[in-house]
């Protein structure tokens, strides 16, 4: 069965090449993106089945347990051959379920630094601002991040839910290597930011890829989604990962999971091929 690989690959930074049908590693943890996950064997079991499926592209992030996630990533695939593991900070977490931005300049460093050493490396290949706050100037924010850069504590940057202004802006203190926005084939709020991104050679990896498990719901009989998964002899959620992978070439969607056959599920998705006229109805849908 052919893996993530046959998504096509993207270059990070211009570099660091991967498949373009990632891993995001928000779920593997408990509920409220807490703890540790209810079910660790599942987990354990999921993350190390990455590699044999062809994914080589991994995303976490500090907050994410918080730092369990990060850990559970090193335990089980550490040292990472042919893997670019991505994480991101800028949150904090007072409780399950709570988010607080943290952009100050100091907190950034101190996570950037904590998370480099849970995941075991010299060098955070590609280290993301999880948001910008609005409560720390946004330059000082960048200025952190190019700090990091020079101080050879990060590869690349990336920047996450923010508009084309706020790259053009983050641009003039560093190369942005990717976006994180949520992107999916029912939220396109950030067509304009993709768009830019696909102008520029910047990585899009779309989160929520699929509407946080929301988007079957929309795939009831008789539309398109359900018409075009039936064709395939496939799921609606692999008709929405193929619909995202060949929506531009850029795209880089990381859906997450904690159990070895939805990943399964997921990456088989990279095989599956749209015609055009199936692209152009799953984009009017989406659009309605």
């Amino acid at each position: 069965m052919p893996g993530a690989e046959a998504a096509g690959t993207f270059a990070i930074g211009g570099e660091i090449t991967v498949s373009r049908l990632g891993f995001g590693a928000m779920r593997i943890v408990g509920p409220g993106v807490w703890g540790e996950p209810a079910d660790r064997a599942s987990v354990v079991e999921t993350l190390a089945g990455l590699p044999r499926l062809g994914v080589n592209f991994v995303d976490t992030a500090d907050s994410y347990g918080p730092n369990v996630s990060e850990a559970l990533i090193r335990e089980v695939l550490h040292p990472y051959p042919g893997m670019l593991v991505a994480t991101k900070a800028g949150y904090a977490r007072p409780g399950p379920g709570q988010w607080a931005t943290d952009g100050r300049p100091d907190h950034l460093r101190r996570q950037a630094l904590d998370s480099r050493r849970r995941l075991g490396v010299e060098r955070i290949d590609l280290w993301t601002l999880h948001r910008i706050d609005s409560q720390v100037p946004r330059e000082a924010q960048f200025a952190a991040m190019r700090g990091l850069i020079d101080d050879g504590v990060v590869r690349h940057v990336g920047l996450s839910e923010v508009t084309v202004g706020d790259i053009r802006a983050a641009r003039a203190h560093f190369p942005v290597a990717t976006v994180q926005n949520q992107y999916n084939l029912f939220n396109r709020i950030h067509e304009d930011v993709l768009d830019y991104c696909a102008a520029e050679g910047i990585g899009f990896i779309a989160f929520y890829p699929l509407g946080s498990g929301k988007l079957v719901r929309r795939a009831t009989e008789g539309t398109p989604l359900a018409d075009i998964a039936r064709a395939h002899g496939a799921t609606p959620n692999q008709i929405a990962l193929a619909w995202l992978l060949r929506r531009s070439p850029v795209m880089l969607p990381i859906p997450g999971t904690g159990k070895p056959a939805h990943l399964a599920e997921n990456v088989a998705a990279a095989a599956i091929r749209l015609s055009d006229a199936e692209f152009a109805a799953l984009d009017r849908f989406g659009r309605g």
